[in-house]
């Protein structure tokens, strides 16, 4: 069966593969959803269990960013900034985090409270408690300084569920792509530079005004992190039977991340974005939406697509070039960049 690669962990087709054979495959279906609520019967990254008035939300991930301070955040406000948005590409409202801290023996102390502190702060200003969690320490090369896991937990009177796409329906994206890849990858290649800034950031602000504005209008939600845009449209061709259309001319992609796309030979789409969001709308309520989202102050947020009739036996996503040409905008595959979030 070969050997783990970094490329089983960088959200393309690899994790993918290895997520169905390891997982998916040895489960009966009694086993992927509780209640019939939303679970690994349609996989995201968030999970809901019906109770009396709606869902409980809950969410678990596992954080190992290299390096763990990088520009605009660190590891501490990523993976608090990660579960929080989880669960509200869900429809839910994050109430409560639980952690797991596993470090490295001979980490700084200093590090482990700048990560720490960090964390914290992003869920006090968010006003979500913690919990629980734990600590633990491995000895010295057995692990690769810290390493945090979380588990979230929200409500929410209703889902938005991927699958939900329909034909004319708006894609939009709240703000430019690959912010986060481009710069985990710079301070990967230690390029000194003022022009790459993560984007991580909790998105409360965005999701619960449109969630109490237009519950019945957002078909879908994703946080392209993992895989970026490309593997999120993707996924979401797939869930849907749908073929997704995107133009090029239309993706807020920042030059400088596109510069450094073209020099290390990687996709910007399939570059990880952690405070953009990305959402499939009603088409009558489009404008309205993105009115909304410009004043909450997501100035770059716009339409970049939508959503058409399959086309083929499996979902697509049709990228239309700026020259006026078409190509299929295939998942990412291979390591595109490792210990990304």
């Amino acid at each position: 069966m070969g050997k783990v690669s970094l490329a089983h962990g960088s959200g393309g087709v690899e994790t993918s593969l290895l997520f169905r054979q390891l997982i998916l495959n040895h489960l009966p279906d009694w086993m992927k959803t509780l209640n019939n609520g939303l679970g690994l019967d349609f996989p995201d990254d968030s999970a809901a269990i019906p109770v009396p008035g709606g869902y409980v939300v809950t969410t678990i991930d596992s954080y190992t960013v290299s390096p763990i301070f990088f520009p605009g955040g660190d590891l501490g406000k990523l993976a608090a900034a990660g579960t929080l948005n989880d669960i509200l590409m869900l429809g839910g409202k994050p109430v409560a985090v639980l952690d797991a801290i596993v470090v490295e023996e001979g980490t700084d102390m200093a590090d482990l409270y700048r990560v720490v502190n960090s964390m914290i702060s992003v869920l006090r200003e968010e006003g979500v408690r913690l919990m629980g969690g734990d600590i633990k320490v491995m000895p010295s090369r057995q692990l690769d300084g810290i390493l945090i896991t979380t588990s979230g937990i929200g409500f929410a009177s209703k889902l938005i569920v991927d699958k939900n796409i329909k034909p004319g329906d708006k894609i939009i994206i709240t703000g430019n792509i690959g912010d986060h890849g481009a710069a985990i990858l710079a301070a990967q290649q230690k390029i000194q530079t003022d022009e790459f800034r993560s984007d991580v950031a909790p998105l409360t602000r965005l999701m619960i005004p449109l969630i109490e504005s237009f519950s019945d209008s957002i078909h879908a939600a994703r946080d392209p992190t993992r895989g970026g845009v490309a593997m999120a449209l993707n996924d979401w061709a797939r869930s849907s039977d749908t073929t997704i259309v995107i133009y090029e001319s239309e993706l807020p992609i920042r030059e400088p991340v596109v510069n450094l796309c073209e020099m290390m030979g990687i996709d910007p789409l399939s570059l990880a974005s952690e405070g953009t969001a990305l959402l499939a709308v009603h088409p009558d309520q489009a404008d309205q939406v993105i009115s909304l989202l410009h004043e909450l102050g997501y100035r770059e947020a716009k339409a970049i697509g939508e959503a058409r009739e399959k086309t083929s036996s499996l979902g697509l996503v049709v990228l239309k070039t700026v020259i006026g040409g078409a190509r299929i905008l295939e998942p990412p595959s291979g390591e595109i960049v490792p210990r990304i979030c």
